[in-house]
């Protein structure tokens, strides 16, 4: 009788204790039976107590690190056809010992960043400084879709030529070398203190150009983001603040100022449509004149050297693997299809390339060792 007393005793205790945790908001066994079942869906798929926030972290995002690993390995694939021509700087200087450089540059992309305001792309002082050395030590060119005196404001060197609207406004220096068909488009008048000519192969579309961006103004400043740029001898229509949804209708209305025009050709760059005159001249003629015109065209003893990240770049790169000599660099961090031997990933590199390069030409006839880094 004492131990069923002692019992009795025991479990109206634990009854009195059970009632008090449930009135102070604790759950019982049994209570847990009656959690809604979204809470249980969410512990089960929650990871185990035993991993660390990393791995929970590394868990979720396993589809982001497979997607991320693909183009790893495909941007290494890459690489190995347009291998990084700072790793391979050494090597191609060797090639180049006892031969005349020639530096062609293109600027959007290659000296500059890529910008949302195309009118704030701006080189950084040690790419403006790097860019001057080189040009002490080869004869430099940029060749860029910008105007001439845009692409100039923008550098603001005067050791170097320049190239605007894709090579089709060039001031380079005068020389008898220049072929007959192109003398009719060279303009003495423009010759900087006798050194320097103006060659523009589509002059005669100036009228056309300047009418096309008068309707291109009214057709397109009702799409918001849409900005309209002059380059002289094209124009761009930049479309990086265009709302997605807006693309189609912004490309239908420059589309249809361009049918009533057939003189004139849509090319698209990144982020830009670019409206330019059907002729046979773009970058790759760009290269070819200048050469031309510095009497080197038909020199076996020449390595030009080009670097550039736009698709109208690609044209350089052809004419200077035709010849069969020379380095074609293209800027890029992401696989994609090009006629470049070798690869920068962005501005930075080509800033190492250049500043690698002058420091090789400063030092190449030097009897002390060469330091590069």
């Amino acid at each position: 009788m004492k131990y069923m007393f002692i019992l009795l005793v025991t479990f109206k205790i634990l009854k009195k204790l059970t009632k008090i945790q449930e009135a102070m908001g604790f759950q019982t066994s049994h209570a847990t039976k009656r959690i809604a079942q979204p809470i249980f869906i969410a512990k089960e798929e929650s990871s185990d107590a035993n991993s660390t926030p990393i791995q929970r972290a590394l868990s979720l995002n396993d589809n982001n690190i497979t997607n991320a690993n693909s183009i790893s390995s495909c941007y290494d694939s890459w690489m190995a056809k347009h291998p990084s021509a700072l790793h391979s700087f050494d090597t191609l200087m060797k090639a180049a010992i006892g031969k005349k450089i020639i530096v062609f540059l293109d600027y959007d992309g290659t000296l500059s960043p890529i910008v949302n305001d195309p009118d704030r792309a701006f080189m950084s002082d040690e790419m403006r400084a790097a860019v001057s050395e080189i040009a002490s030590y080869f004869p430099t060119a940029i060749i860029s879709g910008r105007s001439r005196e845009k692409v100039k404001d923008f550098v603001k060197l005067n050791n170097l030529y320049y190239a605007g609207s894709h090579g089709m406004d060039i001031m380079a220096p005068p020389s008898m070398s220049v072929g007959s068909s192109n003398i009719e488009h060279c303009d003495m008048s423009n010759s900087i203190n006798g050194n320097e000519v103006a060659f523009q192969p589509a002059k005669k579309f100036l009228p056309a150009i300047r009418e096309l961006l008068r309707r291109l103004e009214n057709e397109v400043k009702e799409i918001e983001g849409a900005k309209l740029e002059d380059n002289g001898f094209c124009i761009s229509v930049h479309f990086r603040h265009v709302p997605e949804e807006d693309y189609g209708l912004l490309e239908e209305k420059v589309k249809c100022v361009l049918e009533m025009n057939p003189q004139f050709h849509l090319t698209e760059g990144i982020k830009v449509m670019e409206i330019r005159p059907s002729i046979e001249w773009n970058k790759g003629n760009a290269v070819e004149y200048f050469l031309d015109t510095l009497g080197l065209s038909s020199s076996s003893n020449i390595l030009p050297v080009y670097i550039g990240d736009d698709r109208t770049d690609e044209d350089a790169f052809k004419v200077i693997r035709s010849r069969g000599q020379g380095y074609p660099i293209i800027v890029s961090s992401t696989p994609r299809e090009t006629n470049a031997f070798y690869s920068l990933r962005d501005p930075s590199e080509v800033l190492i390339f250049l500043s690698r390069l002058a420091k090789w030409k400063k030092y190449s006839y030097s009897s002390r060792p060469l330091k590069l880094g």
